[in-house]
């Protein structure tokens, strides 16, 4: 441009002409290029953001002749924080179990690890954040051990002695190694079940402080617990009657545990029953002794009885022994 032009644009009044020149093309021309324009970022514009809390999935395609299989513990965090963006209605069909967060321990050794997780985002949304972006682990060898399992029950009545089945009788619990290497044993869950009836209970794997180990898997999860008995059965408890001490020895202080002890048996046995015989070796001196009943036949007693004795010696055969001990 020469310098002429460019003092007809510094004039005012030729700006001002070259403005209202062709004035309504130039507002048609506009109002087109708006229109364009949200059409273009109506998409956009219509996208929202949304965050899930995603559980994180473990890949781990290592292999080698004769390798034996690994297993994944103690992954920190198990879930991440996945924001997506997209359209509303898109975003409210998800949940964090249709998004995909992968750590892949592949060619990872045995031991403590720290790996990146990576998200796969669902047809129609766009991954925006994640936190964390990496987790950490443990890799170990997986195990296999069977055990048998323990019934777990409620406190039957007093006046019930009622019998239960467990089938099947034992399971197998695998997992890492260093998780299932720590399970002592397997029990029901606790049931109550009535005269015939039966139940399916899950199992619950225990360490040796009667804790839940978690992160262990059982096959099957699930048993049967069957009650055999029909109903209560006839209990009477009776009195315990300790056998005399031998010549020369005499009890000072007895203390039954417990007094009375609780026998099984059919009704018109009970009804006959007035005590229980029960035998003690005796010695001088203070002691606890396990008591041996003597049940009558076709009878079960339901608690083992301990006695807590204070023996000495009778005053003449204490005498006697100093007389002959002086010859």
């Amino acid at each position: 441009m020469n310098r002429a032009g460019l003092y007809r644009w510094a004039d005012p009044r030729y700006v001002w002409r070259r403005l209202l020149h062709n004035l309504p093309i130039k507002l048609l021309a506009l109002v087109v290029a708006v229109v364009l324009w949200f059409v273009a970022t109506a998409d956009r514009r219509a996208n929202v953001e949304q965050g899930y809390d995603v559980p994180v999935t473990v890949s781990d395609t290592t292999s080698a002749p004769g390798a034996e299989t690994r297993a994944v513990s103690d992954l920190t965090p198990s879930t991440i924080r996945v924001t997506l963006s997209g359209r509303p209605e898109r975003l409210r069909e998800l949940s964090g179990d249709d998004i995909e967060a992968v750590v892949d321990v592949t060619g990872v050794p045995e031991g403590s690890f720290t790996r990146p997780v990576k998200v796969q985002p669902p047809t129609g949304t766009t991954l925006r954040r994640q936190t964390p972006e990496r987790v950490q682990g443990f890799v170990d060898t997986q195990l296999t051990r069977t055990l048998p399992v323990t019934l777990g029950v409620a406190t039957p009545p007093e006046n019930s002695l009622p019998r239960y089945t467990v089938t099947p009788g034992e399971a197998a619990l695998s997992g890492p190694g260093r998780r299932v290497a720590t399970v002592q044993r397997l029990v029901t869950s606790p049931v109550a079940l009535g005269p015939g009836e039966d139940r399916e209970t899950p199992l619950i794997a225990l360490n040796a402080q009667g804790q839940p180990v978690q992160g262990v898997i059982l096959r099957p999860a699930t048993v049967t617990v069957r009650r055999l008995d029909t109903g209560e059965l006839p209990v009477k408890a009776v009195p315990v009657v300790l056998n005399r001490p031998p010549t020369g020895l005499q009890v000072t202080a007895a203390n039954l545990q417990p007094s009375n002890v609780r026998l099984v048996a059919a009704p018109e046995l009970l009804a006959r029953l007035r005590e229980v015989p029960g035998t003690v070796t005796y010695r001088p001196g203070t002691y606890t002794a396990p008591v041996t009943l003597q049940v009558p036949a076709g009878a079960q007693a339901l608690e083992q009885v301990n006695v807590r004795l204070t023996v000495e010696r009778t005053p003449q055969s204490a005498g006697t022994g100093s007389a002959n001990s002086g010859r």
